[in-house]
C-alpha cells in the first residue's frame, strides 16, 4: 500500500523588515512636507510690514492674513487627519502639498489684501502635514525608541527651521519684496511633493470605513468661531465685544449639534466614549494650558519688552528677534530628536514633567531677574528653547499620535493641533492684556511686563498639575526589564 507524496510543512512568512534606504527616504519626503508647511509661519512674520507697504494697506489688515491662515490650519487639522485614514495617508499628504503650492503661487501673484486673505486659507489646508507626517511614521517604524527618535526630529521642524526660516524670510523681503517669500514657499511645497510621490508609502487603517461628513460642519464651525472670538478678544481696549460674545454663542451651540450628530453616527468623525476618557481630555487640556502659558511670553511679551525704550532693553527689532527668538528656535530643533529618543525608555509623562516644570522655573527667574539683566534674559531664551520648545512642545505633539486609539488614531492628533492654534491665540488674549495694564504705551514702568511673565508661569505651572492626568502610554514606551529576547509591550492604548 503506497500513500500520496509527503508535503512540508508551510512555512510561515517572514515579516518584512524596514530598509534603511525605505526610512530614509521616508523620512526625507515627511521632513520636506514638514518644512514645506512651517515656512509658512515663520517666514512670514517679518515680511509683514513689507507685504503691507506693497499691497497699500496696514499691519492690521495683513495681521488679518495671518489670522485666516492660522483659523484655517486649525480647522482643517480637525478632520483631514481621520480622513487620511480613511482615504490614504500618502494621498491626503500629496494633495494638501499640491493645493499649498497654488495656495503660495496665488499669494505671490495676489494684486491685493483681499486675494491675498484667500490665498492664505487655500495654504491653511496645509494645517495637519505635521500631524499626518507622524501618523505615516507610526504605520512604518514600530520599534519605540526608534519610532522616538524619528518624530522627535519631524515634530522639531515644526517649531521653526533652527530660526534660519525668519532670518530668510526678512532678508528676502527687504530686498526683493513679500512676494519672494511666497515664490520660495511654493517651490519648497512643489519639492515636497515630489519627495512624497517617490518617498513616501501608502496606509490606510481605516480602509473601507465611511467618513462622517455630517459631523464636519458643526465641528468647523465650533473651532472658527471660538478662534475668531479669541481673535477678536486680543484686541483688547478696540475690540468689539459684543461680536465676541456671539461668536462664542455660535461656538456652543454649534459644538451641541456636533455633539448630538456624533452620538447617532455609526461611525462618527470623534467618538464621545473616546472623548470622555483621560487619553483625549486631559493632553487636550495640558497642551491649552502650556501654549495659553508660553506662547505670547516668547512671541509677544518677551520681545515686546526688548524693543520698549522706557521699560525695557531699548533693540531694534531684527536684533531682538536674533538674540532672543533666534536661539530659541535654534535649541529647540536641537533637543528634540533626543528628546523623542529618550521618551520611549524614560517615560512621555516624565519628559513633559521636566519640561514644563522647567519652563516654570525659568519664566520666574526672567520675571524676577531677567528684566533687570540683558544676559539673564538672553539665558532664559536659550533654557526655554531646552524645557518648551526641545521638550515640553515636542512630547505634546507625541503624545496625540502615541495615545490616539489603534482603530481611530486621526481623531486626537488633530484635535491636539486645535488645541494649539486656541492656546496661542488665548495667549495673546490674557497675557497682552496683564502687560499692557501693567506698563501701557510710554511708561517706563516694567511692572505689566513682570505681571504678564508670572501669570504665563502661574499658567505654565497648572498645565504642569494637569500633566499628572494623562495617562501612561505604554504601547510606545520600553519596558523596564527591556532586554534582549523580553516580550514587547501590549499593544494598548493607556494603562489598564
Amino acid at each position: 500500500m503506497t500513500s500520496g507524496p509527503l508535503t512540508e510543512p508551510p512555512v510561515p512568512p517572514v515579516p518584512p523588515v524596514k530598509r534603511a534606504t525605505g526610512t530614509f527616504a521616508l523620512m526625507a519626503a515627511l521632513l520636506a512636507a514638514c518644512v514645506a508647511f512651517q515656512l509658512n509661519a515663520s517666514m512670514l512674520s517679518p515680511a509683514l510690514v513689507t507685504m503691507a507697504r506693497e499691497l497699500r494697506t496696514d499691519e492690521a489688515g495683513t495681521g488679518l492674513s495671518q489670522t485666516a491662515y492660522f483659523t484655517a490650519c486649525a480647522v482643517f487639522s480637525l478632520f483631514l487627519p481621520r480622513f487620511s485614514d480613511i482615504a490614504g495617508r500618502r494621498r491626503v499628504l500629496l494633495w494638501m502639498l499640491a493645493v499649498l503650492t497654488a495656495g503660495s503661487a496665488g499669494a505671490a501673484l495676489a494684486p491685493n489684501i483681499a486675494v491675498l486673505d484667500i490665498a492664505r486659507v487655500v495654504q491653511g489646508v496645509s494645517g495637519p502635514v505635521v500631524q499626518i507626517s507622524l501618523l505615516t511614521l507610526r504605520s512604518e517604524i514600530s520599534e519605540p525608541r526608534r519610532f522616538g527618535t524619528l518624530m522627535g526630529v519631524i515634530t522639531a521642524v515644526n517649531g521653526g527651521i533652527a530660526g534660519v526660516d525668519a532670518l530668510a524670510g526678512g532678508w528676502l523681503a527687504s530686498n526683493f519684496g513679500f512676494r519672494s517669500v511666497f515664490w520660495t514657499i511654493a517651490a519648497f511645497a512643489a519639492l515636497a511633493v515630489a519627495a512624497v510621490a517617490l518617498g513616501c508609502p501608502e496606509s490606510r487603517p481605516s480602509a473601507g470605513t465611511p467618513m462622517d461628513w455630517p459631523g464636519v460642519p458643526p465641528l468647523v464651525v465650533t473651532a472658527a468661531a471660538l478662534l475668531l472670538a479669541v481673535d477678536e478678544a486680543k484686541k483688547l481696549g478696540a475690540a468689539n465685544w459684543p461680536l465676541a460674545a456671539g461668536l462664542l454663542a455660535v461656538a456652543a451651540l454649534a459644538f451641541a449639534a456636533f455633539w448630538r450628530i456624533e452620538k447617532r453616527s455609526r461611525h462618527p468623525l470623534v467618538r464621545i466614549g473616546d472623548l470622555k476618557q483621560r487619553a483625549s481630555w486631559a493632553p487636550l487640556l495640558t497642551t491649552l494650558l502650556t501654549l495659553i502659558g508660553v506662547f505670547a511670553l516668547v512671541n509677544g511679551v518677551l520681545i515686546s519688552f526688548a524693543q520698549n525704550r522706557h521699560a525695557g532693553f531699548g533693540m531694534d527689532p531684527g536684533t531682538a528677534s536674533l538674540l532672543f527668538l533666534t536661539p530659541l528656535a535654534l535649541v529647540g530643533w536641537l533637543v528634540g530628536p533626543f528628546t523623542g529618543r529618550l521618551a520611549p525608555v524614560l517615560g512621555y509623562g516624565r519628559m513633559l514633567r521636566w519640561g514644563l516644570a522647567g519652563s516654570v522655573a525659568v519664566v520666574v527667574v526672567m520675571a524676577l531677574v531677567g528684566v533687570h539683566a540683558r544676559p539673564v534674559m538672553i539665558g532664559c531664551a536659550l533654557l526655554l528653547g531646552v524645557t518648551y520648545a526641545g521638550m515640553a512642545n515636542i512630547i505634546l505633539n507625541l503624545l496625540g499620535v502615541v495615545l490616539a486609539p489603534r482603530d481611530h488614531p486621526g481623531f486626537l492628533p488633530g484635535l491636539i493641533s486645535a488645541a494649539f492654534g486656541l492656546g496661542a491665540g488665548l495667549s495673546f488674549a490674557l497675557l497682552s492684556a496683564v502687560q499692557v495694564t501693567g506698563s501701557p504705551a510710554g511708561s517706563s514702568s516694567d511692572g505689566g511686563y513682570v505681571a504678564a511673565m508670572l501669570t504665563g508661569a502661574a499658567v505654565l505651572a497648572a498645565a504642569y498639575a494637569a500633566s499628572f492626568l494623562i495617562p501612561r502610554p505604554r504601547a510606545a514606551e520600553v519596558p523596564p526589564a527591556d532586554e534582549p529576547g523580553s516580550a514587547p509591550a501590549p499593544a494598548a492604548r493607556t494603562a489598564p
